[in-house]
């Protein structure tokens, strides 16, 4: 038996989960998640990790081995760290073991992978990060129209006429919707808008690395974003050539710790069967 955390620590949000793995099986023994909101990502990790032991009903000695994520190589007693998009396509793989590419949207970026059976990264391609098309631009513009984060995808989906936004770098795009409230544009159709200008070129990326026929997994904070997993489906609905099914999952958001947790096991349990951990002791 093998006992593994995994810690995602995001831009937005620090994300912490604890894998065990018997014989071939993998449990799900906890979870934590805590939002960064200027604090320090480093003692929000300790007390996610905190947090996940506790839930779990174990201590930090009983576990083999603890795998970082994103931001988390700096945090002090992790045990091996994981590339972010490695993590995100084998815990994508564990939400859904049919997908065979991975669309991560975070709080800076939007990515596409394409990932073999095993969650290895087969290819990938990124957004710019100065695009308009992150969860930290949502953000800003959810604070402007003056709703919460969580009502953003409910009020996209209810929009019956969308305003187009066109521009790729957020300051611009944030005149757009300065522009369009001033011309009495209503909050769900400025949404739908920018859920459908940031899902036209997230299905590009997905296209351009060959993802045109697979089952894909939306990871990462907005994967929650119910507006934007629709504006997908329509997006990739236009493409010529693309009969790729987009699907989320309620713990999207974990996925980079899953995975993290996850090859975290892989590699303890390869290091053992090898003999190098009793080598190391």
């Amino acid at each position: 038996m093998t006992l593994a955390a995994g810690i995602d620590v995001g831009t937005g949000a620090v994300k912490a989960v604890i894998f065990k793995n018997e014989d071939g099986k993998e449990e799900w023994l906890s979870r934590s998640i805590l939002r960064i909101r200027q604090r320090d990502p480093m003692e929000l990790a300790r007390q996610a990790f905190d947090e996940t032991l506790e839930d779990a009903g174990l201590k930090e000695s009983d576990l083999d081995y603890v795998a970082t994520t994103g931001e988390g190589e700096a945090i002090p007693f992790h045990t091996g760290h994981f590339y972010s998009m490695t993590a995100h396509a084998r815990g994508a793989r564990f939400l859904d073991p049919n997908a065979r590419a991975v669309l991560d949207c975070g709080a800076l970026h939007g990515r596409a992978i394409i990932t073999d059976e095993r969650g290895k990264v087969l290819n990938y391609k990124m957004t710019s990060q100065c695009a308009s098309g992150s969860g930290q631009f949502l953000e800003n513009i959810a604070r402007y129209l003056g709703i919460a984060q969580d009502e953003i995808g409910k009020l996209s989906i209810e929009a019956d006429d969308p305003e187009a936004v066109s521009s790729i770098c957020a300051v611009l795009a944030e005149t757009d919707v300065i522009n369009m409230v001033s011309r009495g544009i209503t909050s769900q159709n400025i949404l739908k808008g920018i859920h459908l200008s940031m899902a036209g070129r997230l299905a590009r990326l997905l296209k351009s690395i060959g993802a045109a026929d697979s089952l894909i997994m939306m990871t990462g904070g907005l994967a929650q974003d119910i507006g934007l997993v629709e504006a997908m489906r329509e997006s990739l609905g236009k493409l010529k050539g693309v009969e790729a099914n987009v699907t989320s999952h309620e713990d999207s958001i974990y996925a980079g710790a899953i995975g993290a947790a996850l090859w975290g096991t892989f590699r303890y349990d390869k290091l053992a069967a090898s003999g190098q951990l009793l080598q190391a002791s």
